[in-house]
């Protein structure tokens, strides 16, 4: 793979209470908008977890005390678009706080709420498949070890862009 593919690092958080989940709402550059788990990319040479806990509480104001394990990873390869996307996604049942949109610095979470499964698949039908297949996957399942998922994109426009289930590619250097 080429050197000059833009990475990211990205932590995932699936907050859970009481049989639900919390998703937030991003609204995109273009205006569109998905559900997603709260997360998002962890800055250079910061922890993982420590990252992901500052997503949440920016995003959700929810703060997480602790992080019950890694419940999957996704990897996502632009290949048109030169950019890596790798991605933990982690669960959290021992949080405090009362849900309400953060202060995202972003600025891309509008609205988070608490979700069931069926609620949380039906928000998900907007995202991305690499965030969509791999949550409800584990909504189904609730496999006790991590999951691996990859994914390649090929094109550079949204409208035409076509992305695939692939095998987890280990030569992808992760953060």
């Amino acid at each position: 793979m080429a050197d000059d593919f833009r990475r990211w690092s990205v932590g995932g958080a699936i907050v859970e209470s009481e049989g639900r989940l919390v998703l937030v709402r991003n609204v995109r550059r273009d205006g569109r908008f998905d559900w997603t788990t709260p997360g998002g990319v962890i800055e250079s040479g910061e922890d993982t977890l420590i990252g992901l806990g500052r997503e949440v509480a920016e995003e959700t104001g929810l703060l997480v005390h602790r992080w019950a394990g890694l419940c999957y990873e996704v990897q996502v390869h632009a290949v048109d678009l030169a950019w890596v996307l790798n991605v933990e996604v982690h669960r959290s049942t021992d949080f405090s706080g009362s849900l309400c949109v953060g202060d995202d610095p972003d600025g891309i979470v509008v609205e988070a709420e608490w979700t069931d499964s069926d609620r949380s698949i039906e928000r998900l039908s907007t995202a991305p498949p690499w965030v969509r297949e791999p949550l409800t996957a584990w909504l189904e399942q609730r496999w006790e070890s991590p999951e691996r998922f990859g994914y390649e994109v090929r094109g550079t426009d949204l409208s035409t862009m076509h992305i695939e289930r692939v095998d987890w590619n280990p030569q992808i250097s992760r953060w």
